[in-house]
């Protein structure tokens, strides 16, 4: 239904309508396979239950129905979770056969379980793993199929109005008409859902505005406009309606097109198919202090880890989730290396140049602690090799014109930035590419550079003046999460990275791969 007060926006114009969703809710849909069979006279009456994680300790978040005598059961019943990309959401998925009528559990005859990340489901949108004992070990026989889609519909309807004849409404002038938009609740009653904007001459600002009229219409309808066939809706005054005999309507309404497209969301993307492909840069400068030495910044403590490793480990447990291969390549930068002992601004800390990449992040972590007592801590404090080494991979992605990977580079530093001028240029360019970079600051720095770099206030421009295409860079310092939380980290640096995946995307008009058509 269509709502035309006075006192607000004009009619007339584009009127862009969608919802604005803060947190994506993702459902789960779950089937077994071959599952065991526990009982004697019948096969078995499966059920499975899913588990949230929560401070350590596994949380009862919903179960299914129970599917009767089947050892392939597909559940009709689904699980509805919010996602959160810059959070890891351990799931645990576990199968009984139920015995009885009880909610207890340990009533019920165990037929095996499986744990993952919810990230690990929607970077493969399906997996099919085999069902573990309680041991981890294999439960034998059985396997669990897991699906995830998207919570939410992302059509934008994008409507031109304008309006004839309408009623005035204003003592010495026009009436100033704006539009409301309604839909039909679960209850039956209309809701509001979008008003067209304020832009008037004489806008009635304590809100007491005057009604003209109203209609009904439905979006298949209104997708029957088109520029050369616009469609007219007559504006109707209940009130005035029933006290004039002769009443016509209070003005009409002019639709001349209705589109429809999709606003896509960082989750359709990641459904879609789009992998992240992370890279890690480390600053070996001599800043940082003898990694010997209890005081330098690459001393492995006692409980093995350090301010990098906290780094690499915070935001890597969440990228790792979306790379199928999790192979990452880890790059060093500001050392001297054997045998010549020339100083590098890009090697590989695996010290195997042709292959940089390590085994997700535990491989990380171990070619860093492994490549510290056979490097000289050196310098200068240069990123542009590294930022220009990962754009250099970003570029060759764009070739195939599909929103396929995105590439993250997280640097990981302890001082200020030796090539300004040169990171500068090397930013601007990759702002351009499917390409976010994410610097974390260790030690107690100025890191004033830094913030700099990350253009949440203002536009990077390069030592040219060029400006950046959009704002990739995103830097926090490691200083203000020494106390907090371990997941603190990982939202504060993450918290941008979907908005500059989907804003790059929707710029070069890529869509996800295999997306439904508007």
């Amino acid at each position: 239904m269509a709502h035309i007060p006075s006192g607000g926006a004009p009619a007339a114009g584009a009127a862009p309508m969608g919802p604005q969703y803060c947190v994506c809710k993702v459902e789960l849909s779950v089937s077994g396979q071959n599952l065991l069979d526990r009982d004697v006279t019948s096969k078995s009456d499966p059920f499975c239950v899913l588990f949230t994680e929560n401070n350590g300790r596994w949380i009862e978040y919903d179960r299914t129905e129970t599917a009767i005598n089947n050892l392939n059961p597909a559940f009709s019943k689904k699980f509805v979770l919010d996602y959160h990309f810059e959070e890891v959401q351990k799931l645990k998925f576990a199968l009984f056969d139920q015995d009885k009528s009880s909610m207890r559990l340990d009533e019920h005859d165990f037929l095996g379980q499986f744990s993952c990340s919810l990230g690990t489901i929607v970077s493969s949108k399906k997996i099919t793993r085999p069902l573990l004992l309680l041991n981890d070990k294999p439960a034998g026989k059985g396997l669990i199929t897991i699906a995830a889609q998207e919570l939410s519909d992302n059509r934008v309807i994008t409507l031109s109005l304008a309006g004839r004849r309408l009623d005035k409404k204003d003592l010495f002038g026009k009436s100033d008409p704006f539009l409301e938009f309604y839909k039909p609740g679960d209850d039956g009653k209309w809701m509001l859902v979008h008003r067209t904007e304020v832009m008037c001459y004489d806008y009635d600002n304590d809100g007491g505005h005057d009604f003209i009229g109203e209609f009904q219409t439905s979006v298949s309808q209104m997708c029957e406009a088109r520029d050369s066939v616009p469609l007219e809706f007559e504006c109707i005054n209940p009130k005035k309606q029933r006290k004039k005999k002769n009443y016509k309507n209070s003005g009409i309404i002019i639709l001349r097109s209705c589109k429809i497209n999709r606003d896509y969301s960082f989750l359709d993307y990641i459904l879609g198919g789009c992998q992240l492909m992370f890279t890690v840069g480390i600053d070996f400068t001599a800043s940082n202090g003898n990694p010997l030495d209890p005081s330098s910044l690459h001393y492995i403590n006692p409980m093995g880890t350090n301010e990098y490793l906290s780094a690499i480990w915070a935001v890597g447990q969440i990228i790792q989730d979306y790379d199928s291969d999790k192979m990452f390549p880890a790059l060093g930068f500001g050392a001297q290396l054997p045998p010549d002992w020339k100083v590098s601004h890009e090697f590989a800390i695996n010290f195997n140049p042709t292959n940089p990449f390590c085994s997700g992040v535990d491989g990380i972590a171990q070619a860093y602690s492994a490549c510290l007592p056979h490097i000289r801590f050196y310098g200068p404090t240069n990123f542009s090799p590294i930022v220009n080494h990962v754009a250099r991979f970003a570029a060759q992605a764009t070739q195939q014109r599909t929103a396929t990977q995105y590439f993250i580079l997280l640097i990981i530093t302890d001082g200020v930035i030796s090539d300004m001028e040169e990171t500068r240029h090397a930013v601007v360019q990759a702002s351009k590419l499917p390409m976010s970079i994410i610097i974390v600051g260790v030690g107690n720095a100025d890191f004033a550079a830094m913030e700099f770099l990350d253009g949440d206030s203002r536009m990077l421009r390069s030592h040219t003046g060029e400006e950046a295409a959009r704002d990739i860079v995103q830097f926090v310092p490691f200083r203000e999460f020494r106390n907090a939380a371990k997941e603190t980290l990982a939202k504060a640096v993450l918290a941008e990275l979907p908005q500059q995946v989907v804003q790059y995307f929707k710029h070069k008009n890529l869509p996800p791969t295999n997306s439904e058509p508007a």
